[in-house]
């Protein structure tokens, strides 16, 4: 009895995702298809109905213009080149990276 429960409702999981997927690449394809000024006339509505979310205010309502979060990426360069470091400040680091490196 319960497999049949089991499959019961992954069949009606499977229904929903199909027609989520058949709904999302309709909505996709008339999207497309519309003119570009249609497009940015809709987004702009869409904008102007989302407001603010309560912590992004300050104390009067207003938007708060300060960056909130400050995030440094690496390259790909800088963190070999922290490994390097570390590896060469690590007990025989140094040693073993220098035969290597003539060879």
């Amino acid at each position: 009895m319960l497999q049949i429960l089991y499959i019961l409702a992954f069949v009606i999981v499977a229904f929903l995702a199909m027609g989520n997927l058949i709904r999302n690449i309709l909505t996709l394809g008339a999207e497309s298809t519309r003119p570009v000024g249609e497009r940015s006339r809709l987004s702009q509505r869409a904008t102007s109905l989302r407001s603010s979310h309560p912590e992004l205010l300050d104390d009067e309502g207003q938007v708060i213009e300060e960056p909130l979060l400050v995030m440094k990426s690496m390259t790909v360069e800088d963190a070999r080149e922290r490994l390097d470091a570390i590896y060469r400040s690590s007990p025989g680091g140094e040693s073993s990276s220098s035969n290597t490196e003539g060879a």
